[in-house]
């Protein structure tokens, strides 16, 4: 096929248009970086702590409902063997946020912490706080790489261009507006994106309903018409498996720094919880259209559309039936706006995954471990490059996958399996861990999660587990593990904390004086503002004639 030309210029226009609000919005973070009293720092990853409610609402939902939850629940609801009956997302997220504002907007408020790794510097010191941030930092990549490739992929299918090139193009424009101006970049450019998505994909919703190849999907979600029903079917005995899912992302989305970030980016405690609320109810409306148009996909005769036989599942297409039905079963004008609305759906969550990465990158490790003098603008730079690097990372990564589902869903397990303990002691059962704790369970959590293995990643499933099924070779999980290794690994880490403070106390261990126990020591290294920075130089000078 072709080049689609107009497909191209659509697609073009779109990015222009976000890259457009992105420079407005750079300009924008410099004139706040003029009035903040504080930080340079915290203007680029927090806003300056004063980001308009609206802003923030937007921001916070259009962070969520990225590419991996757009054309996530499609594939799933497509998906033969899955159906709507396996699409925890949306009451996923509702649980998230609202626990997300219940319990962890005023601990992460309450000492004006900027990532989320402040509060484990200042509680297990530097070293082990940066073991920590490994998995935090991988969880964060596969993140990135999940939704560049859902944005390659569907760039590739409109304008029919290799999805390695559509990857390359959508990482650039993404990684240069990040790089102007942090936060205001990212939370205004999230406005426009979700703008875009709400009115596109919506108004694809009826012309693909009434395409005449396809099935009335009311009919197709309890009878078996082109494949088996949409709806899908969950047995009793996977039940367990199941709620693992919910809970991954439910419980498993408290450990995003995107979240904290978003959070911290508000005035007040107040409007930081509004922002949860009202994303919690916007998430799951903005996944009602890829829900349809996933069940009207597997609703149709594929054979009867410009698409052909076989169909997009027999292909392993299914993580791209999102654009693959906009294209074939819209009109060709209605299907160009639907793609600017899921392009730009995609690439709401990439810039906040790459911002997240790269704050904790220059604030808490190369701050606060490698230099701990360097001034603002040197942090500032090394922010800038951990967004490239981290943007050539993840589109590296992006290429190696054709499910988004399985990176979006690797992704939250990381986070789930071996973070979930972590924060929820550090916030909540602060005072019974300490670092031997903690870093036993990080050690316990890698292991198991490596014994239970990832068929889609090529990790052999060597530890036996109950209600196993063997399917094709490799065990079918029934048993909710993932919980499992989350609750072993807060136990663990609560009793070798006990152990190791006893052992302390007897004089059988080194005493436990690092900074969990320190009261003088400060959770990261002061840093100077531009004022101090600049009289500093000035003494400086005067001293040296």
């Amino acid at each position: 096929m072709a080049v689609n030309w107009l497909g191209l210029v659509s697609i073009g226009v779109f990015y222009m248009m976000i890259l457009g609000t992105g420079i407005w919005a750079s300009r924008k973070s410099k004139r706040e970086e003029k009035k903040c009293t504080g930080n340079r720092s915290e203007v680029t990853m927090v806003g300056g702590r004063n980001l308009n409610i609206w802003v923030s609402i937007c921001t916070m939902t259009a962070t969520w409902v990225g590419g991996g939850y757009i054309l996530g629940n499609a594939e799933l609801v497509y998906d033969p063997t899955k159906g709507l009956a396996w699409v925890t997302g949306p009451l996923a997220y509702i649980i998230n946020l609202v626990i997300g504002a219940l319990f962890f907007v005023k601990p992460i408020r309450s000492k004006n912490y900027v990532t989320l790794m402040d509060p484990f510097q200042e509680k297990y010191g530097n070293a082990a706080a940066a073991v920590l941030f490994i998995p935090a930092l991988i969880g964060d990549i596969l993140w990135i790489a999940c939704i560049l490739g859902a944005l390659g992929g569907t760039i590739s299918v409109v304008v029919d261009i290799s999805s390695s090139l559509a990857v390359g193009i959508s990482a650039a424009v993404a990684v240069l507006y990040t790089l102007m101006g942090g936060l205001y970049s990212v939370a205004y450019t999230d406005v426009v994106q979700l703008g875009l998505m709400f009115v596109g994909l919506w108004l694809c919703v009826p012309f693909i309903l009434a395409n005449p190849s396809s099935a009335n999907i009311t009919l197709a979600a309890v009878t078996k018409l082109h494949q088996e029903p949409w709806i899908g079917r969950l047995k009793p005995e996977e039940a367990g498996r199941w709620m693992d899912n919910l809970l991954l992302m439910a419980i498993g989305g408290i450990c995003y720094q995107t979240f904290y970030q978003r959070a911290l980016s508000t005035a007040t405690d107040a409007q930081a919880k509004i922002t949860c609320y009202a994303a919690a109810v916007l998430c799951p409306i903005l996944a009602i259209p890829s829900l349809v148009i996933g069940a009207a996909a597997a609703s149709t005769n594929w054979n009867e559309t410009s698409y052909g036989s076989p169909s997009p599942y027999e292909q392993g297409k299914a993580g791209m039936i999102l654009p693959i039905a906009l294209q074939h079963l819209c009109p060709f004008y209605i299907s160009l706006i639907g793609m600017g609305a899921l392009a730009s759906s995609v690439m709401s969550s990439v810039d906040s995954a790459l911002l997240s990465s790269a704050s904790q990158l220059g604030r808490n490790i190369f701050k606060n471990i490698i230099y701990k003098g360097a001034s603002e603008k040197l942090i500032l730079i090394v922010v800038k490059g951990s967004i490239l690097l981290c943007g050539i990372m993840g589109a590296g990564l992006a290429l190696t996958t054709k499910s988004i589902y399985l990176l979006w869903f690797i992704s939250a397990d990381i986070f789930y399996s071996m973070m979930t303990p972590q924060v929820i002691c550090i916030f909540y059962l602060s005072r019974r861990v300490n670092h031997y704790g903690a870093f036993a369970g990080f050690v316990l959590a890698i292991l198991l999660r490596a014994l239970v293995g990832e068929p889609g990643i090529g990790l052999p499933d060597i530890l036996p587990l109950p209600w196993d099924k063997m399917v094709d070779g490799h065990r079918y999980r029934l048993f909710p593990f993932r919980t499992a290794i989350m609750l072993t690994t807060m136990a663990t880490m609560l009793v070798v904390s006990w152990f190791a403070s006893w052992l302390s106390e007897k004089g059988l261990l080194r005493r436990i004086s690092d900074a969990e126990t320190d009261t003088h020591m400060t959770y990261m290294a002061p840093v100077q503002t531009d004022v101090e920075e600049k009289t500093e130089r000035t003494a400086s000078l005067s001293r040296s004639t």
